[in-house]
């Protein structure tokens, strides 16, 4: 099997009541950072997961009524934390990037996708069809920012539900449908519904062994410990209560029964990187 390094990088931040991001929080605002994973894989080179927030991100919501996503969500995002800005100071140029992996569409997963033109990018066609049927006021009620995406051609994209099929083994055998990018096992996109349509998190392995990022089916590891959701009317503002508390309860059980795998959700203060951040072989 593949070994695959990865770091995290942190775009910025945006502030919420801790209670909107699970039912164990209280009223305080707290700070939730931007995480974009990047994978050095052994045989297809770089490979980012979600690209956060940037320029173009601020750009997008600087007037109204995308200005209210802002209002909503606070958002910091300084020029120097803009990911495309941090992987120059790492030595990496965008055109080094061969794959972009969006886990879902919402503006700060999707931020800095203009910034990487040459990469190849991989999507859910289900997300990808849920923002073209959307206008622009109800892909805004959603937390979609379709001006991030305008210079995107989808007709190009590598939709997730076209790739391999795999079935995974104890204990990830709850996850159906998953999806093998490279086609041999070492980069699996994992279906996690109930937040936002054709919501995905990937799966590979370290040295140390499995790391499942999971972006936004919890906003901390906390939550998934303690299996403690947000209030409903958070997850019905952005997708499905139902479906997102038993995503949520599958990881929670996972953690449980499998305390080796790093679930790494994409908004979680734990997996802050401290500096520049390790390559993590190993955590």
């Amino acid at each position: 099997m593949a070994v695959i390094e990865w770091k995290l990088y942190e775009t910025g931040h945006c502030r919420h009541p801790e209670l909107a991001t699970w039912k164990g929080g209280s009223l305080r605002s707290c700070e939730f950072p931007a995480l974009v994973a990047l994978l050095r894989h052994p045989r297809q080179g770089w490979v980012l997961f979600d690209t956060g927030y940037s320029d173009h991100f601020l750009q997008a919501t600087a007037t109204f009524p995308e200005r209210l996503y802002r209002l909503v969500t606070p958002v910091s995002s300084m020029p120097c934390q803009s990911l495309v800005m941090q992987l120059r100071r790492d030595g990496i140029e965008p055109d080094d990037v061969g794959w972009v992996v969006l886990s879902h569409l919402h503006g700060d997963h999707v931020g800095g996708l203009a910034d990487f033109p040459r990469a190849r990018v991989a999507c859910s066609l289900e997300a990808w069809q849920d923002l073209q049927a959307r206008s622009r006021f109800s892909a805004l009620r959603r937390g979609l920012l379709p001006a991030l995406l305008a210079h995107a051609d989808g007709s190009t994209w590598q939709w997730f539900e076209e790739l391999p099929a795999r079935q995974l083994e104890v204990p990830f055998d709850c996850f159906p449908n998953v999806r093998d990018l490279f086609a041999d096992g070492s980069l699996l996109l994992v279906p996690l519904p109930g937040h936002a349509p054709g919501h995905y998190g990937a799966l590979f392995h370290d040295a140390r062994g499995p790391v499942f990022l999971v972006a936004d089916a919890s906003w901390s590891s906390a939550a998934i410990r303690d299996n403690a959701p947000p209030p409903g009317w958070v997850t019905d503002w952005l997708g499905s209560t139902p479906v997102y508390r038993q995503t949520l309860t599958r990881l929670h059980d996972l953690q449980h029964s499998a305390a080796a795998v790093r679930i790494v959700p994409s908004h979680c203060r734990e997996w802050r990187p401290v500096g520049r951040g390790p390559w993590r072989t190993a955590y």
